[in-house]
């Protein structure tokens, strides 16, 4: 057989892919993020968006923490976490995962990098609300151990429902 065939006789059988996508840089967001936040805002959400002056002020907010997922130099997710001065309550306001990166652990990677970065601040519990109809993010927010504990009635722009959820960060 010659060795052409062979390598792709190989290559067919291969149970791992070839190419694997590289992890997820996250870090803390720059002004430099400002139109990719701005783009993944519009992407993700059709209502309660964020404009680009909330985001630009939220980057300069010392009660505030936006964070990025950036893979080969493309932004695929963002989140941001709220503080407020003599609590130990952090809220995560919201995080965005790119459509084409959903399902590839991005989301899990920005929530752990949450939780680390609001107990670096003091922070001993973190809480969210999420969409009552939103069951991908409530499993992500359930297996990374968060419980419901509450929920707001016509919370979103559209009357939609929010789930409440904490977790103890210790």
């Amino acid at each position: 057989m010659p060795v052409r065939t062979r390598l792709r006789a190989v290559l067919a059988s291969a149970k791992t892919p070839l190419y694997a996508p590289l992890a997820p840089n996250v870090r803390r967001a720059t002004a430099g993020d400002l139109d990719g936040l701005v783009a993944l805002e519009q992407a993700t959400f059709v209502l309660d968006r964020m404009s680009e002056r909330q985001w630009r002020r939220h980057l300069d907010s010392l009660s505030a923490e936006v964070l990025v997922a950036v893979r080969e130099r493309q932004l695929v997710g963002a989140a941001i976490v709220f503080y407020r001065r003599g609590q130990d309550i952090a809220r995560l306001y919201s995080i965005a995962v790119a459509a084409s990166e959903r399902g590839t652990g991005i989301g899990a990677e920005l929530l752990a990098a949450v939780e680390q970065v609001a107990r670096r601040r003091g922070s001993r519990r973190l809480r969210l609300e999420v969409r009552a109809d939103n069951a991908a993010a409530q499993r992500l927010y359930e297996r990374a151990g968060y419980h419901a504990f509450g929920s707001h009635r016509a919370y979103y722009e559209d009357g939609a429902d929010a789930r409440r959820y904490e977790k103890r960060l210790s």
